[in-house]
This record gives C-alpha cells, structure tokens and sequence, in this order.
C-alpha cells in the first residue's frame, strides 16, 4: 500500500498531521472507542519497511491509542523507525527526536500485576479497557535519540537532548543531556 492511502486513513480517523509526512512502508495505528487525540507535527518519519532503516526492522510501526482520553502527541521533525507506541494516557515526543528501529514506548502495563485483577479483565467483556491496568504519562524531551530495541516505561520523564542506549529499558525521570544505558537504564553520562 502506498503512502497517501495511509493518510487518507489517518484523516478519516482524525488524526491531525502537518505538512511533508513520510510513510515509508506505512504504519499500523489503531484506536478503540473514544480514546484518541492524536496530533502529529510537521516532516514527521515513519519507517517501517524492512529495509527502510539498516538496523532491520523486526515489524512495522505501531501507534495504538487505547482509553477514553489517550493522547499521542509527536512533535515536529521527529523521525521513527518500527516502534510500537502505545497509549492508554498521554505519551508526548518532542520536537527533532529520533525513534529508533524497534523501540517500544508504553505508557501502562498492558494488564495488573496482581492475580484477582488480571483475572478480572479476562471475564471484562470490553476486552481489558479497565482502569486496572496501571498507567503514567510519558514525556520525551526535544532533540532525544532513543537507541534501537529499546524500552521506555510507563512514567519516563527525558529532558531534552537525552541520548537512550540501544537496548536500554527507560523508567524513571531524567535531566536534560543525559546518556542513559543499560537494564535497568540509569545515566551513565552527562553531555
């Protein structure tokens, strides 16, 4: 499928995107009930081809907006390449970030810990739209590079210019121009 049927797909579920957006392999992005506001900036990237990026992408690109009021908002010049984002609350990207190939950025848990509660949304006719499913924003400051087959968590915080090592899983909140590496990812440098 080409590019402008994305888009055309993306208008008539009113996603809100700016001028010159790229789709190279298109994306998946889904929504369930009410739960999307989605606002897209300009020159936004969305790779999600095998080979649109060299790192190799093990899937297409992701964005799911899954609970009455989810919002994803991305910002201008951001580049993503096979990640899968996905919102149950807020999940913002700031202006000139980079996503690398395969990075997940969820902002819930996908199910509760306990098991009384994990069961009670197997029986949830809605399919597990439940507040049960423990949730925090994510804020991803301007000019980030998020590092290939990475994972931020729900309630990340990243300053601007923060640099993610490849393969870092990200909770917690970090300043401005930190490099954070490793599982699980702490600073390892100041820039």
């Amino acid at each position: 499928m080409n590019s402008n049927w994305f888009k055309l797909v993306m208008k008539m579920t009113k996603v809100e995107y700016g001028k010159n957006l790229l789709l190279k392999g298109g994306t998946d992005r889904l929504q369930q009930g009410r739960c999307q506001v989605e606002d897209w900036g300009e020159n936004v990237t969305i790779k999600s081809s095998f080979l649109s990026n060299l790192v190799g992408l093990y899937s297409r690109t992701i964005i799911v907006t899954r609970a009455p009021g989810a919002e994803i908002e991305i910002g201008d010049n951001v580049g993503i390449s096979g990640a899968t984002i996905y919102a149950r609350k807020k999940i913002t990207i700031g202006d000139n970030t980079c996503i690398g190939g395969n990075c997940k950025i969820l902002d819930n848990d996908f199910h509760p810990i306990e098991a009384e509660a994990r069961n009670k949304l197997l029986r949830d006719e809605n399919g597990g739209d439940s507040d049960l499913v423990p949730s925090r924003e994510i804020k991803i400051g301007k000019s980030c590079f998020i590092g290939c087959n990475s994972i931020i968590l729900k309630g990340t915080v990243l300053g601007d210019g923060c640099v993610v090592g490849a393969g870092a899983v990200v909770a917690g909140k970090f300043e401005d121009n930190c490099v954070i590496a490793g599982n699980p990812a702490r600073v390892i440098k100041r820039l």
